[in-house]
């Protein structure tokens, strides 16, 4: 099967994977449910790196199409030349359904990636979502970790059509004479990115993607120097006695205190992942010298902080 691309499309994508580290000689999973999106990325990565590429499949059941989905994109992948994996959860999705399916999805990806010898996992995040990534983030108020937004590269997993617009990966499926998958939870307003991109799509607004992709690395280059920074000052300032922790952050930036204070209590609590606006609070009690409560740690103030479970509750009568 042949498809027409235009070869500017293939000369980006081509230099995309080189800035990501991908050589010619590694095999690379691609993660595609069937929308134009992902469809794009099957068939730009099929022409660059014939005979390198696998495509998985992850169907976790909760529409009664999916299984439809994922027999039209293995049919297309065996057009393709392409290996094609349909995956399932072992288990229903459920609780938060989005985060739930999500880690379930890398979960298995992970797996076909080994068991393909893949180097890397491609999703095909691109140039829209990084912009409505921001955007939410800006609204919710996130620090400089949570600008970093969609990173290019995380671990194995990398997103080489971050530098496309989503109505280029529409135009090359069209150019394949390919009709996507539509979900439709993705015209679903109650789910905040919907949300964002109708907005987005309803406003004469100045992002552009290339400024929005410069942005949100540096961003995630700003934090892992503070990552870094934190790692180092842990080793110096972080000192724990039996289950007890004293962190001494005196005279150190803001944002470094926050971050030992939350090294401080992943090292008591490795399960206890704060929101940020509980940090903040606590931090401020702390350099009032107060003491307070996170989960079930006291954290007490002063010059150095102390940091300990809280002593068992006791129940019944005396």
């Amino acid at each position: 099967m042949h498809i027409k691309i235009p070869c500017d499309g293939l000369d980006r994508f081509r230099q995309a994977l080189a800035d990501l580290g991908v050589l010619r000689q590694d095999r690379l999973m691609l993660a595609i449910s069937g929308g134009p999106d992902s469809l794009a990325l099957l068939l730009l990565a099929s022409r660059v790196l014939p005979g390198q590429v696998v495509a998985a499949t992850v169907d976790h059941q909760l529409r009664p199409e999916s299984a439809d989905e994922a027999d039209f994109v293995g049919a297309l992948c065996l057009d393709l030349a392409v290996p094609h994996d349909i995956m399932r959860p072992a288990h229903p999705i459920v609780g938060n359904i989005q985060s739930s399916a999500r880690a379930a999805r890398y979960a298995l990806l992970e797996q076909a990636a080994d068991a393909h010898g893949c180097a890397y996992i491609a999703t095909a995040h691109h140039g829209d979502d990084q912009i409505e990534t921001l955007l939410m983030r800006v609204a919710r108020g996130s620090g400089v970790d949570g600008m970093a937004s969609i990173r290019a590269k995380n671990g194995r997993i990398i997103r080489p059509i971050l530098g496309f617009a989503k109505a280029e990966l529409e135009d090359i499926c069209a150019a394949a004479g390919i009709d996507p998958v539509r979900d439709p939870s993705n015209d679903n307003a109650d789910f905040d990115r919907v949300a964002m991109r109708q907005w987005i799509a309803q406003t004469d607004h100045p992002f552009q993607i290339d400024r929005a992709n410069r942005t949100a690395a540096a961003c995630g280059d700003a934090a892992d120097a503070l990552s870094w920074m934190t790692r180092t000052l842990a080793d110096e300032r972080i000192t724990q006695t039996d289950d007890a922790i004293t962190c001494d952050a005196q005279s150190l930036p803001r944002e470094i205190q926050r971050r030992l204070l939350l090294e401080s209590i992943h090292r008591l609590d490795p399960g206890l992942h704060p929101k940020g606006g509980a940090i903040d609070h606590l931090l401020i009690q702390l350099q009032s010298g107060k003491s307070a409560m996170i989960g079930n740690l006291i954290c007490k103030g002063g010059p150095r902080w102390t940091l300990s479970p809280a002593p068992p509750r006791r129940t019944g009568g005396p």
